[in-house]
Order: C-alpha cells, then structure tokens, then sequence
C-alpha cells in the first residue's frame, strides 16, 4: 500500500509542513537572539561563558531562512501542480501576497529602526540613509532597511523563475543539482568579495548570484513535489527517513566542530568550508525527514500555531531591539542574554502577531488577512505561506 505525504493526514492539513513552517519561524527568531548587540559571538567574555549562547545557536539554527524558501517554493510547486495557471497569472498572485505586506514593513523599520540607532548613537547615519534615494532602493529592491528584510526580494527573484522547478517535478533526479549550485554561490562569492567589493552596484551582484544559485533549493522542492506525487509505501518513507536523520546527524558533527572553532576563537570562522556545507544543506535535510515522516502521528496544535510564522519572521526584530536596549550593559552574562532574548521575543512576538491578525484591515501586514486592494482584483490572499 503506498501513500502520498502531500496529502497530510484525515484533516487534509499537512501538519509535516506546518512544523517545518514553525521551526523556521523560531529558528530565524533564535540565530537573531544568539549573538551579542553587534552580532558577534561574544568576543569581550571568557571562553566559558561563549558554550551556551554558541551552542544554542547550533542547535536552533539548524532551519535558516532557506528553509523558509524552500517551503514557499514547494508550496508554489505543488499548488501549480494542482491548479495549472499562466506565468502571468502566477507571477500577480504572489507579487500581490508578497511585494505588499513587504513594501509596508520597508517603510515601517526605516523608521523604527532609529530607536535603537538613538540608543547606540549611530542615528544620525541612518537620518542621511532616510534622506537618500539611493538607499530607498537599496531597501525596496534588496530588503537591506533590517536585517531580516533580505528574505522576501529574494523569495520573489526565485518565483519569477519557476518554471525550472516544474522540469523538477517531473524529473525528481534533479533536485539534486542544489549541490552544483551551492558549490557555484560558495565559489563566486569568495571571489567577487575579493575582487569586485569596491564596485558601483555590488550588493545588486551579490543578490543576483544569490537568486540564481539558490534556485537549487526550488529545484529541490520540485523534486519533492515529484516524489510525493510517486506515492510512497510505509517502507519507504521509514527509509527515507533514516537516511534523513543519519545524514543530519552527520552534517551536525559539523556544525559542533565549528562551534567550538568559534568558542575558542571569538569570531565566526566564516572560512571553515565544511561548515558552509552544513548549513545550507540541513534545511533539506530537515524538508526530507518531516516530508518521510509524513504518515506519523503530528500534534494538531501544530497546525493551529504555524500561520503565525511568517508573522513572527517579520515582527521579531521590534522586540529583538527593544530586548537589546534594555538587556545590553556591556557585563551581562551571554546566557542570561540569550535565554531572555530569545524567550522574551517570542512570546511578545506571538502575541503581537496574533493581536494583528485580529484587528481589522491590519491582518494583512503579517499574512493573515485580505490585502488592501480593489474588492474588483480576486483571489485575495488569506496565508502568505501557503
């Protein structure tokens, strides 16, 4: 007896996938909480007191924002595979559940972010970025107004390009080709941040790579919407699935010798390869074994609670600043930061997410609601991911 692990379980949800929605969603939150004011490891303190928050981020960190991509472009797949529709028509629908919700939250942290700036003393910068057009498209075309902005430029460059990942879907096999493509994005950013840094438009460059290695990551959620579609027996998906936790354990091992390279260094030891690796194919692998274990028992709750993710990937830093402004003192211990950091953020996060999708015309702004345009334009988005 085979079975199809896009079909989720009796409730029709795919509770597989609502978990992978949820991890991502606090992964981003925990990587944003684990490092100090100015995003290092903690340089200033003892070795000792680096374990924990390093640590930590191991852990959580094991989703990325790729995971996030990697989501959304399987739901794409697998809602085209379902409901064919014209280029066109596709490209509209998801400018309009993205590039709006973004285009709000652009303008909302151009301005928020001068609190912290005021804190740390380093607003009078962000005063001449606001009065220069050319960083306005630096914030609208690369997500560069917060550090979490970058995902949702780059999630709609890869849809624009979505038709590879179909070739995918009927061919399975080429899921793999993402190890080329990380190769090539590991290759040529090593190069252009050597040769080409002082060059007019770099950051574009840099994007434009980016896009075009990470479609490795659509190709590979069109190989999964390939192979669920194949059906898969009991035996299988177990396979599949052991084959997906040996792998991760492996790629972890990695990831603890990196850690302690960083404990004991003080600094991400960015040129570490083996690590570069390991971060960017754990999203997969963790995609590959919820995708086996499809068919088991999944907590309902989950369900209930992953419509909040994107939210929380948007709202997080307005608390993150406001945690770092009142925890940072230059002496405070890395894991008491961390832990409140993190704990603080999501709850507060949370709430705030959930008070938003219940007020009127607000819901939107974090993917929970209809959009504010024309009643006359249909299909009004209800969920960003999904």
């Amino acid at each position: 007896m085979s079975s199809n692990p896009s079909s989720g379980n009796t409730s029709g949800r795919m509770i597989w996938l609502d978990s992978l929605r949820l991890i991502a969603g606090l992964s981003i939150v925990g990587l944003h909480a684990s490092s100090d004011v100015n995003g290092q490891p903690f340089p200033d303190f003892e070795t000792t007191q680096r374990i924990f928050p390093v640590l930590f981020r191991a852990v959580i960190y094991i989703a990325r924002t790729e995971l996030f991509l990697l989501i959304s472009l399987f739901l794409l797949c697998l809602s085209l595979d379902r409901r064919p529709r014209s280029y066109a028509e596709t490209i509209r629908e998801q400018a309009r559940r993205l590039l709006i919700p973004f285009l709000f939250w652009t303008v909302f942290y151009a301005f928020f972010r001068l609190i912290k700036a005021k804190t740390f003393g380093y607003d009078a910068a962000i005063w001449a970025e606001l009065a220069t057009l050319w960083h306005w498209g630096r914030y609208l075309l690369l997500g560069s107004v917060q550090y979490h902005m970058h995902f949702l430029p780059t999630l709609f460059g890869l849809i624009l390009i979505y038709p590879l990942y179909q070739f995918a879907t009927r061919n399975p096999w080429l899921g793999l080709i993402v190890f080329l493509c990380l190769f090539v994005k590991r290759e040529a950013d090593v190069w252009m941040w050597a040769n080409l840094q002082s060059m007019d438009g770099f950051p574009y460059l840099v994007r434009g790579i980016k896009i075009l290695t990470y479609a490795g990551y659509g190709m590979v959620a069109g190989s999964f919407v390939g192979l669920a579609k194949q059906g898969m027996d009991s035996k299988r998906l177990n396979d599949w699935l052991f084959f997906a936790l040996t792998t991760g354990v492996l790629l972890f091992g990695i990831k603890l010798i990196y850690s302690y390279k960083v404990i004991y260094s003080g600094n991400w030891q960015y040129n570490y390869t083996p690590a570069f690796w390991a971060d960017f194919l754990m999203p997969v692998v963790l995609f590959l074994a919820c995708m086996a274990a499809a068919l088991r028992r999944w907590p309902q709750v989950i369900s209930r609670l992953a419509p909040y993710s994107f939210g929380i990937y948007l709202v997080h830093p307005v608390f993150l600043d406001a945690l770092e402004i009142w925890l940072w003192q230059g002496d405070t211990n890395p894991t008491v930061y961390v832990l409140t950091k993190f704990g603080c953020a999501v709850l507060a996060t949370g709430l705030a997410v959930w008070t938003l999708s219940k007020v009127p015309f607000l819901g939107w702004t974090v993917g929970l609601g209809p959009l504010p345009i024309p009643k006359f334009i249909k299909r009004q988005s209800v969920d960003v991911q999904s």
